[in-house]
C-alpha cells in the first residue's frame, strides 16, 4: 500500500469523522465520551493552532489522522503533544507508524523541543510498542486512570521523547 501523509483540509472532515467516531465509540484508547457528537469531535480534533494530518492511500481514501500542537500554553508551549487515530480496517498496516514519523518530523521542523503524550492507555499495547520503537519512553503511569470497556481500570502512561 502506498501512503501519502498530508495536512488535512476542511474537505477531509467527512472522511476523518467516521474514524474519530469509531475510535471514541470503542472506548479503548481515548478519554473521549463514547457517544461523542460530530460537533464536539470536530472541536476536539481541530483545536486552534494545531496541525491536523491525514494518511491517504493511492485511491485518496483517508486511512488515518493525526494532530500535533503545544502540550501546554505559555512557558510549556515548547513541548508538543500529538494524537493519532487509524481507521479500524487499516490497523496493522503501517498507517500509525507513518503518521507518527510525520508528526515527529513536523513538530521538530516547527521548533518544538520535545513531544509528550499525556494519556497513552497502558492496555493499548500496539500504541505503546509503536511509541517506544519511535524513541518515546514511559515517564510515569497513573494507575487505574482509564476505565477500559473490556479490561476494567488500567493505567495511563505519560510518554516523552526529545525531538
Amino acid at each position: 500500500m502506498t501512503l501519502t501523509i498530508r495536512e488535512a483540509t476542511e474537505a477531509d472532515w467527512p472522511a476523518i469523522w467516521p474514524i474519530v467516531k469509531a475510535t471514541a465509540a470503542a472506548g479503548e484508547t481515548y478519554t473521549y465520551p463514547r457517544d461523542l457528537t460530530e460537533a464536539v469531535g470536530k472541536a476536539l480534533w481541530n483545536p486552534p493552532s494545531w496541525v491536523v494530518l491525514v494518511a491517504v492511500d493511492e485511491t485518496g481514501a483517508v486511512l488515518g489522522t493525526a494532530k500535533y500542537g503545544p502540550n501546554q500554553l505559555g512557558p510549556g508551549s515548547h513541548i508538543a503533544n500529538a494524537s493519532f487515530m487509524v481507521a479500524p480496517e487499516a490497523r496493522g498496516q503501517g498507517v500509525g507508524r507513518a503518521l507518527g514519523e510525520a508528526v515527529i518530523r513536523g513538530a521538530a521542523e516547527a521548533g518544538y523541543h520535545a513531544m509528550q503524550f499525556n494519556a497513552v492507555v497502558a492496555a493499548n499495547h500496539a500504541a505503546v510498542s509503536l511509541w517506544r520503537s519511535l524513541g518515546f519512553e514511559i515517564l510515569a503511569t497513573a494507575p487505574e486512570a482509564f476505565d477500559h470497556p473490556h479490561e476494567g481500570l488500567v493505567g495511563l502512561h505519560i510518554m516523552y521523547r526529545r525531538l
